[in-house]
């Protein structure tokens, strides 16, 4: 298998690297300190990066997108996590959505919406697939559809929903025919955020990605036409199961992204940093830290492209695409955890970065299915193998 990157790949890969250098590292500490207070310049960053083609990396051109594929995504989102993991998540969610209208959409839903996200017209576009009571089972959601005239009338309440304060564009999961089995009966939906019915709830108060806003949606009496439908009536939740797939390999991606920035700081600190008389670099036991957990994180880049490979070429990736969550978030985890160990009382201190990026890694291990989730999918496959 050769993981030998394009010319257009590796432009992209610089490019988002570029990207990070000049405008998110240095005020990924602000954004998450000051979220509310940095929203302005946090939307001009969005902009920016529609406008450099981040948003819509997996999008035909005829429809703004940059058709960068899934492994160009990949590289993007690590390069962009590196400088700012609050930002990354956005342009994760928004491509997200991206695909799935993509996917999913009619070719007037496509030429609608695709070019608004695309083009930074909406700074981002939200997932509404999870409810207080619909976590890690989504099946169990109450959200309903119900017929109203020539189109539907949406009641019901989601949570977690990354970017809700901003996004352009909600992908809102109902149930449309409460007698089926669950997760037969539910159908997925194209809402315009300032339609009438729509209301985002305060931003919650996170742990870490401070800077990305994640809300509670409610609709309430929210009318759409028969046009605002995404794929066939009642099978929205095959559509739900298949994009989570796709969207672990962008998890994956910005955990790695996280874990690297950690371990370069880190590393960089103890070669310069003295300690009874030499550099810290020098102790063999903080030199084996650093290989274990650099070698932890190759291994997750490789699982990633393999994903991201995967899907590009149209094979069946949803188990790889679990496995590489399930590693690059958990070793990420570690990666933080080890760099802010090696920095000492620094780590600890929000005058150094290490304890940002090991709030943010944190979440990897939880949003687009935990870490038990991912190993469930993935003993489910296994033991298909032998009956």
């Amino acid at each position: 298998m050769d993981f030998a990157l394009s010319a257009e790949q590796q432009l992209i890969r610089d490019s988002a690297a570029r990207f990070a250098q000049q405008h998110l590292t240095d005020n990924a500490a602000a954004l998450d300190e000051q979220p509310e207070r940095e929203l302005p310049a946090f939307l001009g960053r969005l902009r920016q990066l529609a406008q450099l083609g981040f948003m819509g990396l997996n999008i035909d051109s005829e429809y703004g997108g940059s058709e960068a594929g899934t492994v160009g995504f990949s590289l993007a989102l690590t390069e962009l996590a590196r400088g700012c993991a609050a930002t990354a998540v956005t342009v994760s969610v928004t491509n997200m959505a991206a695909e799935i209208i993509q996917a999913c959409g009619s070719e007037a839903q496509k030429q609608r919406y695709l070019p608004k996200i695309c083009g930074g017209e909406y700074p981002a576009a939200g997932f509404c697939l999870t409810e207080s009571n619909a976590g890690s089972d989504p099946s169990a959601m109450r959200c309903r559809a119900t017929r109203d005239g020539q189109g539907w009338r949406l009641n019901g309440s989601k949570v977690w929903i990354t970017s809700a304060e901003y996004a352009g564009l909600f992908i809102v999961w109902a149930v449309t025919d409460p007698q089926a089995p669950r997760g037969r009966g539910i159908s997925c939906f194209l809402v315009e955020a300032d339609s009438s019915g729509v209301t985002v709830g305060g931003r919650e108060h996170k742990m870490g990605q401070r800077g990305s806003a994640t809300n509670q949606v409610h609709f309430d009496n929210c009318w759409v036409a028969d046009e605002a439908l995404l794929g066939d009536c009642h099978k929205g939740f095959a559509i739900a199961l298949g994009e989570l797939a796709g969207g672990r390999i962008g998890i994956a991606s910005l955990a790695l992204g996280v874990g690297s920035a950690a371990l370069d700081y880190a590393r960089d600190y103890i070669a310069a940093r003295e300690q009874f008389g030499r550099k810290l670099s020098e102790f063999q036991g903080l030199q084996w830290q650093l290989a274990d957990r650099y070698t932890e994180l190759e291994a997750a880049r490789l699982l990633i492209m393999q994903a991201a490979s995967t899907k590009q070429q149209g094979g069946d990736f949803a188990v790889q695409a679990s496995m590489a969550k399930l590693f690059a978030s958990e070793k990420a985890n570690d990666a933080c955890y080890t760099a802010l160990q090696l920095l000492g009382g620094n780590g600890y201190s929000r005058e150094y970065p290490l304890e940002r990026m090991a709030r943010d890694a944190r979440i990897t291990t939880i949003y687009e299915g935990t870490s038990e989730i991912q190993r469930i999918i993935i003993a489910r496959q296994l033991l298909q193998q032998v009956g």
